[in-house]
């Protein structure tokens, strides 16, 4: 039954978002605030062109420490070829996904557009509803 379980039936489609051209400095922050580990990044058109994870905030984090430099923005640093999932894929075959990416939430695009973001977390939650 769990197979047929779909991420739209599990993703959060509430969302903090990032625009390119934000300081990465007021990025990290605004993870910081909402607890996220990363942040979908959106153009002027909501549509996806890449992904902050707090791993690419430390590259900020480093060239400050070494180098005085906090003048990055999230287009420096942010993941641009960005790992999606559709809202009708199998929960199973994002688990298995899971199992083989190094990432912890994929956003969830549809139509080109961001409707959505699906964690690991997500699929232990539909998988405490079936057991």
């Amino acid at each position: 039954m769990l197979k047929s379980v779909t991420v739209r039936d599990y993703m959060t489609s509430a969302m903090i978002t990032l625009k390119p051209e934000t300081d990465v400095v007021e990025a990290a922050q605004t993870m910081m605030e909402y607890r996220l580990t990363g942040a979908p990044v959106l153009d002027n058109h909501n549509r996806l062109v890449g992904f902050l994870s707090e791993k690419d905030c430390l590259h900020t984090v480093l060239s400050a420490i070494y180098h005085g430099d906090l003048g990055d923005r999230v287009m420096d640093r942010m993941t641009k070829e960005v790992r999606t999932v559709h809202p009708d894929d199998s929960i199973a075959d994002v688990a298995e996904r899971y199992l083989q990416d190094n990432c912890r939430m994929y956003p969830v695009v549809e139509k080109s557009q961001l409707v959505g973001m699906i964690s690991r977390q997500s699929i232990l939650k539909a998988f405490q509803h079936f057991s």
